[in-house]
């Protein structure tokens, strides 16, 4: 499952991203990428919602992962 919780995060940093040229540069990176208003910009789009999904509602149990994987010898 960290391999998931990795992939998230990753998608959701694009994210932030692409949100981010939009708002500064108005340019849309993802929309560049993928040709604008294709269907990979509408998947891309509907993974990187996922991801936001995934890690709102699996918040605690993503933080248990990985506090239990940092610190194997804590009681």
């Amino acid at each position: 499952m960290k391999w998931i919780d990795t992939l998230a995060v990753v998608l959701v940093l694009i994210a932030s991203l692409n949100c981010g040229a939009v708002g500064l540069f108005g340019i849309n990176p993802a929309a560049v990428l993928l040709a604008d208003s294709s269907f990979w910009t509408r998947v891309a789009y509907v993974l990187v919602g996922l991801a936001g999904l995934f890690q709102v509602l699996q918040w605690d149990a993503i933080r248990m992962r990985w506090l239990r994987r940092t610190r194997p010898f804590a009681s």
